[in-house]
């Protein structure tokens, strides 16, 4: 309790000393696995939701070591990837008071990352699961609505789209894309060849999750 007091004091005068940054937070991990994937997907959300939700998002998202003490400035971070994801006890402690503190965290599995990613979040959160976010829940319900939930993007391994949440105190500070994969979504056109439409619905969603963020 008294290392999260301390870490909740520390983003307050960060943020006073600083500001929050204006801009999108990318989560840059230890294990091996390729956070760095989809490189243009993070520049296009902002482009959006700066054009759709007429934000004033920096067009130059930032990345972050998940131990770092400057996550602490971004309201909003990504992780991605598809291999192996290891947090450190000191990693984990951070992001949790990250969380904790005000952050919200967005996981898209860009296919293979459920089985590294859940045992580290355990980490962060001990006490907490990962639950299905019902379809009448906010996140799913910002400017752009999804009455059946997360679009479906790209096909893995033929199963439904599901979006899962890690809720503290009532709020919703995790959310994690499966058999989705939001992220490609995102991508330059020219990357997966999706559709016009496909596209358009991941950035609508990939919006809904910025404003949800925002609008907390």
């Amino acid at each position: 309790m008294k290392r999260t007091l301390i870490s909740i004091l520390f983003i307050a005068i960060s943020i006073m000393s600083f500001g929050q940054k204006n801009t999108i937070a990318l989560l840059k991990y230890n294990g091996g696995g390729d956070w760095y994937a989809n490189p243009s997907a993070l520049k296009n959300l902002i482009n959006f939701c700066n054009k759709e939700l007429q934000t004033t998002l920096s067009p130059d998202y930032s990345t972050i070591d998940v131990g770092s003490s400057e996550i602490f400035l971004y309201p909003f971070a990504h992780l991605t990837g598809h291999g192996n994801v290891i947090f450190s006890e000191k990693e984990a402690e951070n992001l949790r008071n990250y969380l904790i503190g005000g952050g919200f965290l967005h996981i898209s599995d860009n296919y293979g990352l459920r089985k590294f990613i859940e045992p580290q979040m355990k980490k962060v959160f001990p006490e907490l699961d990962f639950l299905e976010i019902p379809f009448n829940h906010p996140i799913y319900n910002q400017k752009f609505k999804f009455p059946n939930g997360l679009p479906k993007i790209h096909e893995h391994d033929n199963k439904a789209p599901k979006g899962y949440g890690l809720f503290w105190e009532g709020r919703l500070v995790c959310f994690f894309d499966y058999e989705c994969d939001l992220g490609d979504g995102w991508e330059d056109e020219d990357v997966h060849n999706d559709s016009s439409q496909t596209r358009l619905k991941a950035l609508q969603m990939g919006a809904n999750l910025i404003q949800y963020c925002f609008m907390q």
